[in-house]
């Protein structure tokens, strides 16, 4: 069998840690996957080579035993690389049929030292399944259709924005998820006492597994947004009112529109802008955990205009306020 270079194959230095080897050939695998490119040659053939590069690449015992041929022959030449004198066959792998009909009719084929061997009986079976067994891996070939082994879907990760009041009471939302086959729209349940930054994870909602594999997760990231009414400070939330002067001075009750509906909140006198009065029980109600408190924070709000009254009202204010300095 000639030589070739794995690692040219799957993309990768020759000093490419087992990881990165690993996460280039899933890259190359669902690129080129014969169910992602039904009836392309081409994408057909450039799957066999980078299967059979992570054969070699994927095991770090047999990629140990493969740099060894390629340091003494230096990658040239035209050598011949025969992997049975390096590991590669012999009786520690094997292949097995099973019929369409009948799973009984196994029958085990040892490695001869070309990796060919394997894809060229997949290309002659008629309905069955091949099963290519080394050590505790075991990966499947489908004869009529060649399939390499299962590997579950990745992960998509994307964010949603909520308002305190929508994470709070928990809210029914519908996602749009770009995957390889196109769009799917989903629909889910924001539960309720959700954090800001927490993560929503919808089981199989992620990019579809091959061979069999399990599909990834959709994993939706918190953040919640600030409002006109409500805000963040850590876990404690704040609410914003605004007050006229008068009230601030003399204080005074008021309603507060909270997160269960509205209450009358006493003011007490002399509140300035930037004032916060705290009511119980009425904050977020995070999951886990007992409800937190409310805070009111207030700001002074002058009119924009003036009744005759009023403006009278505030001249003698002015000037008795002149009086006390």
């Amino acid at each position: 069998m000639e030589y070739k270079d794995y690692y040219k194959t799957l993309g990768v230095e020759k000093t490419a840690p087992q990881d990165e080897i690993k996460k280039a050939y899933r890259r190359l695998a669902k690129k080129h996957h014969p169910d992602a490119n039904k009836g392309d040659s081409a994408s057909e053939a450039k799957f066999k080579e980078i299967s059979e590069a992570y054969e070699v690449l994927g095991d770090e015992q047999k990629r140990k035993k493969y740099d060894a041929f390629g340091s003494r022959t230096q990658f040239s030449g035209g050598h011949n690389f025969d992997p049975a004198q390096y590991g590669f066959g012999g009786g520690n792998v094997r292949y097995e049929y099973a019929g369409a009909g009948d799973r009984s009719d196994f029958f085990n084929m040892f490695f001869s030292g070309a990796f060919d061997d394997l894809f060229s009986a997949a290309r002659e079976g008629g309905g069955g399944t091949y099963y290519y067994q080394s050590g505790d891996d075991m990966d499947f070939f489908t004869g009529g259709g060649r399939q390499r082994g299962a590997y579950d879907g990745e992960n998509i990760e994307a964010r949603i924005s909520l308002t305190p009041r929508e994470g709070a009471a928990g809210v029914s939302r519908q996602i749009a998820v770009k995957t390889e086959n196109g769009t799917r729209t989903i629909n889910f349940k924001v539960p309720a006492g959700v954090r800001d930054g927490e993560t929503i994870r919808l089981k199989g909602q992620g990019r579809q597994g091959q061979g069999g594999g399990k599909s990834g997760d959709l994993l939706l990231t918190v953040s919640m947004e600030k409002d006109a009414k409500y805000m963040f400070d850590g876990d404690k939330l704040i609410m914003r009112a605004d007050i006229n002067p008068w009230d601030a001075a003399l204080g005074t009750k008021l309603p507060a529109d909270t997160l269960d509906g509205r209450i009358m909140v006493n003011v007490p006198a002399g509140v300035q802008t930037g004032s916060k009065i705290r009511v119980a029980g009425k904050g977020y109600p995070f999951r886990g955990k007992a409800r937190g408190d409310l805070l009111i924070e207030f700001s002074i709000k002058n009119p924009v205009s003036l009744t005759d009254a009023q403006k009278k009202l505030y001249e003698q204010l002015r000037e008795k306020s002149k009086k006390q300095e």
